[in-house]
């Protein structure tokens, strides 16, 4: 007998998957669950194909998004529980502020990946709170990591206009959900200057975050990793990055 959507959700829950569980919470099949996984294959049913395709639809958007939430279809009540790995960041560039960075990002629940093809840099001991080292190019490192998807969040911060450029280059015409490069005012410039020289568009250099972070004014490398996170935790949320007390809405949203 092959397991219910919700037998297979929770292996998905287990093995650190992803996917998502549409549940009909008011309408005339209520209790119906369908699975949704992100390659948009399916398992169970909620008694409609039309609604089948709404449902995956919401699936899709809040699996990537990481939250769950309830959602009307006419009459209908859909409950769409969502489950996701730790989030990825990739940083390119083994340099002391990467190590900060990775320290933060394992302290914050994300799984840090450090990438530089210059060997006698990129060395585990020197980033032990990363979750892998990779020598080698930004091509190599995304196939190592199996592409690049939406969850993805990258950091460009090695000042090589070789190595910032060709991680830049796949980053950018990628669905990755964050993309920064690290740099002075003058270096970014200089940085669009060859991007648009190489075909991207003014609108493909809108999603940059270039320089990366907000502005702490940080002085330290861990003070420039608190605001490279910072402004990574913030996009990924919907937030600005500003403060708290000139802000509206709910404050520190905790997750059910």
């Amino acid at each position: 007998m092959s397991p219910t959507p919700q037998g297979q959700y929770a292996e998905l829950a287990r093995t650190e998957g992803r996917g998502a569980l549409v549940t009909v919470m008011r309408g005339p099949d209520r209790g119906a669950r369908l699975l949704v996984r992100p390659d948009g294959s399916t398992s169970g049913s909620l008694g409609d194909e039309g609604l089948e395709r709404t449902a995956a639809e919401f699936a899709d958007e809040l699996m990537w998004a990481e939250r769950s939430e309830a959602r009307e279809v006419g009459d209908v009540l859909l409950f769409v529980d969502v489950v996701f790995p730790a989030p990825r960041l990739v940083i390119f560039g083994a340099i002391d502020f990467a190590a900060q960075l990775c320290t933060l990002a394992r302290t914050s629940g994300w799984r840090p990946y450090v990438v530089d093809p210059r060997g006698f840099f990129a060395r585990p001991d020197r980033f032990p709170d990363a979750e892998e080292v990779i020598v080698g190019w930004p091509d190599k490192a995304f196939d190592q990591l199996g592409g690049i998807d939406r969850a993805m969040s990258i950091a460009v911060l090695t000042h090589d206009p070789k190595l910032d450029d060709a991680a830049l280059e796949l980053a950018l015409r990628s669905p990755a959900a964050y993309v920064g490069a690290m740099g002075s005012h003058r270096a970014q410039a200089k940085r669009r200057e060859r991007l648009l020289a190489k075909g991207f568009t003014d609108a493909d250099l809108e999603r940059l975050a270039a320089p990366i972070g907000l502005d702490l004014g940080a002085l330290t490398p861990e003070e420039t990793a608190l605001s490279i996170m910072s402004e990574i935790v913030a996009l990924r949320r919907g937030r600005d990055g500003g403060r708290l007390a000139h802000a509206g809405g709910r404050i520190h949203e905790v997750e059910a």
